[in-house]
């Protein structure tokens, strides 16, 4: 039950409101309103948020805000103008007085206090956009409050502290297609004001500039905009806003000036995981993308598997040409590719970029070796996938069976193939034998000794899919392990035990039987 004293405050509240709605006369209480904004009760800024909605909301359908520039209040309070105009000059600095308020509560450690003035925010965007407060440049100009929606981006872009929760309940706005629109356009200038302010920017910025980037969704389907946040009665076809074309350019420029940067590891994997999806099919330009794309693609690891998305749809959709992809594709194969996270991507990939019979046969053997001589220290799981793997190689290229039937081939004490060798035109690995998959076919799981047998019959038979291979884990491995049924009596034992420790006349045989 709520106590009297918050009851007797809310209702004193309640009348100051409507004093001030009710008569000009009594517009000073607007400053015992605002206070209460500053209070440190979060109950009571609450309650002045929900006061201060009304009020201004009020005022704004009311038209009884001055519209155009702002003068300075002193000026105008000191000149001869009349009293309407003196009180609506007046009462327009309270109100911004209120949304700058408002937007420093964004960063208030209650999340019931911010989603309010969030919430709030929006409220006074939309009806400023029904109700400007400047003047149209010429009639049936697009009119929308920059500023103060401005200042609700750079809120969410805190430099501080993490703003995911409240970017959450942000999402919501971003289906409207004018809000999608500036906040790109905001998250832009911000991103760009932030790095220039600090030579070294917090993490946590970081964090919530992709957390608001991220969550903007382009429609696949060109076509006129219409869905709006701010009701308009007409709309004109001279509004950037109503034009998809005009969406993608804002699109392209804010992830651009985004990837610019110099970006931490952890948030280089979270948007090359996107880039294919999110990313490069919304972009006015994708060729745009191969600079940061390269650069992802030569840090190494993990990043770089990752990047493999962005290049292939750059190299197949959009012709680019990236030197010397092939050598760096080998590169990547290292003992980690079996264990990293993104290892099912990574093959389904390699799988598309060596699936093309123009390919030289030097360059698939070299691929089939190096996957092959990393096999020997490959888990299970990864073994059932890379196998069929390779010997869909080799069924796709004929050319490369002789590495393993080569009828007229010499004897050979040593492996001619070269490991370490970077260049797989180099590697020799044409010249050796894929003697790796031989002795797998002594594995000990019986699953990866089968798959490996594979090797011995015809390479003429189809490939094999090896999409349903791709996510399979150690764990379910042994599960299917555990439900194989084998025979029910499995004799342990060839000759039948004549006492408890092997001799029927022991003592052990007189107070005990076997059964």
């Amino acid at each position: 039950m709520e106590p009297d004293g918050r009851r007797g405050a809310r209702r004193a509240l309640g009348r100051l409101l409507e004093a001030v709605l009710a008569s000009r006369a009594e517009a000073n209480a607007v400053f015992d309103i605002l206070a209460l904004l500053q209070s440190e009760d979060q109950e009571e800024i609450q309650d002045a948020v929900r006061a201060c909605s009304r009020l201004f909301g009020a005022l704004l359908e009311r038209g009884e805000l001055f519209v155009g520039q702002l003068p300075p209040e002193e000026m105008v309070m000191a000149g001869s103008q009349g009293a309407t105009r003196k009180y609506k000059v007046w009462m327009r600095h309270r109100y911004q007085s209120c949304c700058n308020r408002l937007a420093e509560l964004l960063a208030h450690p209650s999340f019931q206090v911010t989603e309010l003035a969030l919430s709030t925010l929006m409220k006074f965007v939309q009806l400023e956009g029904t109700h400007p407060l400047e003047k149209p440049k010429w009639e049936g100009s697009y009119l929308f409050p920059r500023q103060l929606f401005k200042s609700v981006v750079e809120g969410l872009l805190s430099p501080e502290e993490d703003r995911s929760l409240l970017l959450s309940q942000f999402r919501e706005y971003l289906e409207h297609d004018d809000i999608r629109y500036h906040a790109m356009q905001a998250a832009t200038d911000t991103v760009a004001r932030v790095t220039d302010r600090h030579p070294e920017v917090p993490l946590a910025f970081w964090n919530n500039a992709f957390t608001l980037l991220s969550a903007v969704s382009l429609p696949h389907q060109d076509g006129a905009a219409s869905s709006f946040y701010v009701k308009r009665v007409e709309h004109s076809d001279k509004w950037k806003v109503m034009h998809l074309k005009e969406h993608r350019k804002a699109f392209q420029l804010m992830w651009l000036g985004f990837l610019k940067h110099k970006l931490p590891v952890s948030l280089y994997k979270k948007v090359l995981v996107i880039m294919h999806d999110s990313i490069l099919p919304h972009l006015a330009q994708p060729s745009l993308m191969i600079d940061f794309l390269t650069r992802a693609y030569d840090v190494g690891g993990a990043i770089s598997l990752l990047a493999l998305n962005g290049l292939f749809i750059l190299i197949h959709k959009h012709n680019l040409e990236y030197p010397d992809f092939y050598q760096k594709l080998y590169g990547l194969l290292d003992p980690s590719v079996f264990h990293v996270k993104y290892r099912a991507r990574f093959f389904h990939l390699a799988d598309l970029f060596l699936s093309s019979s123009h390919l030289p046969a030097y360059l698939v053997a070299a691929f089939a070796k190096r996957l092959s001589r990393l096999a020997l220290t490959a888990p299970p799981e990864a073994l059932l996938m890379v196998l069929p793997f390779i010997c869909n190689l080799l069924r796709r290229h004929p050319a490369c069976r002789v590495l393993v039937h080569r009828p007229q081939g010499p004897e050979l004490d040593a492996d001619p193939y070269d490991p370490g060798e970077e260049d797989p035109a180099k590697s020799r690995a044409l010249e050796s034998s894929l003697w790796e998959l031989q002795a797998l076919q002594q594995h000990y799981h019986p699953e990866v000794s089968q798959a490996a047998s594979v090797i011995n019959q015809a390479l003429s038979v189809p490939e094999v899919s090896i999409a349903p291979l791709l996510e399979l884990t150690a764990f379910e491995i042994f599960e299917r392990d555990l439900k194989k049924k084998g025979p029910e009596a499995v004799p342990l034992e060839f000759v039948p035990a004549q006492g408890l420790l092997g001799r029927p006349a022991d003592l052990c045989a007189q107070h005990f039987v076997l059964s």
